[in-house]
């Protein structure tokens, strides 16, 4: 497959991080995500719908859509590490299901997308805006949306100068030796978290501060892991939540579901619902 990102040798190794997060897959974790996702989504179950993750990191989330009933599932990923841990998880824990395909792909590459077909689901989580080429990944991203379905969506929040500046943060990393990776992820973290630290310390709390960096967030994510995709997540791209929203409606999308970071870090999260008459490009 051509390669589609200019600064390649900069890409961060987010297979090679969701490597050793799989090791610390647990029913409680697996349980969060399949929570999450439901909740999101507004569903109890997925009753035999066809999901499509869209780099799918270390597979927890095509398993949590798995447990929740879905049919045919398609997990793919530009990153060779996160097939291989995707493979592994459903190796580990589901590996009857014979309708579940994992591969390497690539987003922004629209022969590949094309050949997919379309899914009743579509899931992208904190995926799109690490391509390189975010605005192609999102159009060929809801063109796999099938007519009547949902499209799931988190992108980086736009802020403005804070988010030149982190896009610094994570080029730098990447340019780093690997032996200063760890020490200079240090070095941008721990001044950010010594404020929560000190109030946890000062309310008696500083053992369920630090018990905090061991157990499952929500999503069933780790900290530490998620520390390390976000100081190191490069290529990184933002945007405002009212230009996702502008760009999907633009394509026959209407918002379902929206959770934004109020001018903060983090990622936006947007469900939306494909008009049922709707012709997809990848089928027509």
């Amino acid at each position: 497959m051509a390669e589609t990102v200019s600064d390649a040798p900069a890409r961060f190794g987010f297979g090679e991080n969701w490597l050793k997060f799989s090791a610390l897959l647990s029913d409680e974790r697996i349980d969060a995500a399949e929570r999450s996702l439901a909740s999101m989504l507004h569903v109890d179950s997925l009753d035999g719908r066809s999901f499509l993750d869209i780099g799918c990191g270390s597979g927890l989330f095509s398993l949590a859509a798995a447990h929740l009933g879905a049919g045919r599932i398609q997990s793919f990923d530009y990153d060779g590490d996160s097939v291989a841990c995707t493979g592994a998880v459903k190796d580990r824990f589901l590996p009857e299901k014979a309708d579940w395909t994992i591969e390497r792909g690539d987003i922004t590459d629209p022969e590949y997308t094309k050949s997919l077909g379309t899914f009743d689901v579509v899931y992208s989580w904190g995926v799109l805006h690490h391509t390189g080429a975010m605005w192609e990944a999102m159009e060929n991203a809801c063109a796999l949306v099938a007519p009547g379905g949902t499209l799931f969506l988190s992108i980086y929040n736009d802020q403005g100068r804070r988010s030149k500046a982190w896009r610094r943060v994570k080029k730098l990393y990447n340019d780093l030796p690997r032996p200063l990776r760890v020490p200079y992820t240090l070095l941008i973290t721990i001044p950010r978290h010594i404020p929560t630290a000190a109030r946890a310390t000062l309310a008696g709390e500083p053992g369920e501060y630090f018990r905090s960096w061991f157990t499952p967030k929500e999503r069933g994510m780790s900290r530490w892991h998620d520390v390390i995709d976000w100081i190191g997540g490069y290529p990184f791209e933002v945007a405002k939540p009212e230009e996702i929203f502008h760009f999907c409606r633009d394509r026959g999308f209407s918002l379902r579901e929206l959770e934004t970071q109020g001018g903060g870090l983090g990622c936006n999260e947007f469900v939306f619902d494909r008009s049922p008459l709707a012709v997809s490009d990848a089928v027509r």
